[in-house]
């Protein structure tokens, strides 16, 4: 379910394609009636608005649909079958890590405004959960990255950016001095994890969860890998990466290393990425390649 219309890859699934707003209480709860496992995706960037969604705020999608849903849900169904809902909430919850790794074990802190909404989406699934309304499971994500899954599909995140840039022969720019980490996981690993925590979910409800790699990469050398294999896709030189002044709005935590201990969530499910990371940089440059041409 989604606001522009999407499609799900041949073979991938069989599945029913909607296209709905679900800050609508109707249609959401048109859209999971009946269901015993929820998957909320759900997510609007501070600032970011795609074409077609409407005026919808940040707060509205964030916040207002994980509101909803868990009241629609508790309204559709009796205690004893209680849906499963699976949130996608961030690591950057927590705000500054002032240690590393981090485990889930932290205090949240959250210093952007995009995340302290998602911790007041999680919040709010904890607490229909301990009240009986739904079970609910909180994965909290790393960096996550990889090949598109479906035909017109965009990933906003820093390396389809990066890879687009470097695809248009633009140089690759960093707000730091690029030994900044990220602990990075390919999009197939995280749609694993969600699938391991759908079917061993009971000693996971009721919290929330890290994934991760359990490496913090240093964007620098993620970088120049991508102007690598562009070059080698595309075959003109690496474009440059280059260290450049951050604009006033960029975030705190954009110059603060993550690497993400997610030895609970392994222990509990049997989890484990299992793509190694130039596999899936390589994936994600053919694919954006593929897609320009």
């Amino acid at each position: 379910v989604a606001r522009r219309p999407s499609s799900v890859p041949p073979g991938a699934a069989l599945a029913e394609v909607r296209t709905a707003d679900l800050t609508d209480r109707r249609a959401l709860a048109e859209a999971v009636d009946g269901s015993d496992v929820v998957v909320s995706l759900v997510s609007h960037s501070d600032g970011w608005r795609a074409a077609g969604e409407g005026g919808s705020s940040p707060e509205e999608v964030n916040v207002g649909v994980m509101g909803s849903l868990v009241e629609v849900l508790s309204a559709q169904r009796p205690y004893d079958r209680r849906p499963l809902v699976l949130y996608s909430g961030a690591a950057s919850q927590i705000g500054l890590p002032w240690v590393e790794p981090i485990d889930g074990s932290e205090p949240d802190s959250p210093e952007t405004e995009y995340d302290r909404q998602k911790l007041r989406a999680e919040q709010f699934l904890k607490e229909a959960t301990a009240t009986g309304a739904v079970r609910g499971v909180s994965l909290r994500l790393p960096t996550v990255f990889g090949r598109p899954a479906a035909p017109g599909a965009r990933d906003r995140g820093v390396v389809s950016f990066m890879v687009r840039r470097a695809l248009a022969g633009e140089p690759l720019t960093l707000w730091h001095d690029g030994t900044v980490r990220r602990d990075l996981v390919c999009v197939r690993d995280v749609a694993r994890a969600f699938v391991a925590a759908a079917e061993r979910p009971d000693p996971l409800v009721g919290g929330h969860w890290l994934l991760g790699s359990g490496r913090g990469e240093p964007l620098g050398d993620v970088f120049r890998t991508i102007a690598r294999m562009v070059a080698d896709r595309t075959g003109r030189p690496p474009v440059p990466v280059l260290s450049t002044a951050p604009p006033a709005h960029a975030p705190v935590t954009d110059f603060r290393s993550v690497t993400i201990d997610s030895t609970a969530f392994r222990d509990a499910t049997g989890w484990r990425p299992r793509v190694p990371l130039e596999e899936a940089l390589r994936a994600t440059v053919d694919a954006l390649a593929e897609a320009r041409t």
